[in-house]
């Protein structure tokens, strides 16, 4: 199959958490992605809905296209995947980098999660490892390690195109935090020369963002735009430089709103803990842990 094949892709905004999905194919009656899908939760009420996730099925359906693959660029400190649910209404594997692995090793402490949580990543149908292609009707996805924010982030390049998860971000916010459990500064930056590594008219599609100002929201970039302008991390910016801006800012930034539940269930692949022995699934607030 030829990465390079014309691809057509939509993007869908989640205003709650300024999150992008992205819909990709070959075009109408196709197979196609599901990149970063939102289930929208209520953490005042506890209560979920599927009021994002209704607009990518529906749009897929209207399209007649066959979903192969739910990817996530990492495991969402953010928002809640709604993988499950589209995996329950369309087919389709779900799909995530191999270092998924570490994350849960990590947040199984954290939790205290019981000896039936495995570590393994057997929650997803596939870890991805860097470099491994997948296809999808005539196009075909390659998985690039970009770790920093997280230690399983993965970018997709699909098209010559590249979605980066949270790795960067339009150019006037800039770049990932560091902070959570595995993350690193250096190594976010030495995964952001990996982007910008990409000839410069590289069209970069976002899994986020927050104008600064009151620009409309935007979803994509380009590897010039962020090499000419990228607040955090343009052109002559060093990686001593990086780090010392990145580990100053992090000290300064709150935790994500839904953290707590959105980790607990996306290291799980979306899926909701047990139900207990009253038919209701519980989960966890860690007390004066992050």
């Amino acid at each position: 199959m030829n990465p390079k094949e014309a691809a057509d892709i939509k993007s869908f905004f989640d205003p709650e958490t300024s999150t992008f999905t992205y819909v990709v194919s070959g075009g109408k009656g196709s197979s196609c992605v599901v990149i970063d899908s939102v289930l929208n939760y209520d953490p005042k009420s506890g209560r979920t809905s599927t009021r994002s996730a209704d607009q990518v099925i529906d749009y897929i359906q209207a399209e007649q296209l066959k979903l192969a693959w739910i990817l996530e660029t990492h495991a969402h400190a953010d928002h809640l995947t709604a993988a499950p649910f589209l995996q329950e209404k369309l087919g389709g594997k779900l799909v995530i980098g191999n270092h998924i692995i570490n994350v849960q090793e990590v947040f199984k402490g954290v939790f205290n999660l019981d000896d039936h949580f495995a570590t393994d990543g057997s929650q997803f149908s596939h870890l991805l490892h860097d470099g491994e292609s997948l296809e999808f009707g005539k196009l075909s996805l390659k998985a690039i390690s970009v770790p920093g924010h997280t230690p399983a982030c993965m970018a997709y390049e699909i098209s010559g195109a590249l979605f980066v998860g949270d790795t960067l971000f339009m150019p006037d916010v800039g770049t990932a935090r560091c902070d959570f459990p595995g993350g690193d500064a250096r190594t976010l930056y030495q995964s952001i020369q990996k982007i910008l590594s990409y000839p410069k008219e590289t069209k970069l599609y976002m899994c986020h963002d927050y104008p600064p100002s009151d620009r409309p929201v935007e979803f994509c970039s380009d590897v010039g735009a962020e090499k000419a302008a990228n607040i955090h991390v343009h052109d002559g910016i060093t990686e001593e430089q990086f780090v010392q801006m990145r580990t100053a800012r992090d000290k300064t930034l709150e935790m994500p709103h839904l953290i707590l539940p959105s980790i607990q269930v996306n290291i799980r692949a979306g899926h909701f803990p047990e139900a207990e022995a009253n038919g209701r699934a519980y989960l966890k607030i860690p007390l004066n842990v992050l």
